[in-house]
């Protein structure tokens, strides 16, 4: 999968996360939550909408007529699952690779202070 095309589907993740937690609120507090600006966050619930993955609803009791309520189908569930797995999966093998980056930093910088500490003993013998 290229970047961009992972960056797109986790950008759909947090998008179907938020909503599912916070169908009431803006889409102006929605893309504020996760990050995004808000003609980002409005292409990316047009497209979410679109693929039949979130309704928007108006607010029945609103007196505000344009407010509305985004909802995950139950198409968006499944493929929120989905993508909760990638999405898992591809922070784990991060993970993996950072710990190995710190681990391989730990040893660079314990090499490095025993050579520096060889140095300065060497200087104080002459």
């Amino acid at each position: 999968m290229s970047r961009q095309a992972r960056l797109q589907e986790d950008t759909s993740f947090r998008v179907m996360r938020i909503l599912e937690e916070n169908p009431d609120h803006t889409q102006r507090e929605l893309a504020g939550q996760v990050g995004m600006s808000l003609g980002g966050f409005n292409y990316c619930i047009k497209a979410l909408i679109e693929k039949g993955y979130v309704k928007a609803e108006n607010f029945q009791n609103s007196k505000n007529k344009f407010k509305y309520v985004y909802v995950l189908t139950p198409s968006g569930i499944a493929q929120k699952i989905v993508l909760t797995g990638r999405f898992l999966h591809r922070k784990l093998e991060e993970y993996e690779a950072l710990k190995k980056e710190i681990e391989l930093l730990r040893l660079n910088a314990k090499q490095s202070e025993n050579i520096s500490a060889s140095v300065t003993t060497e200087k104080d013998l002459t």
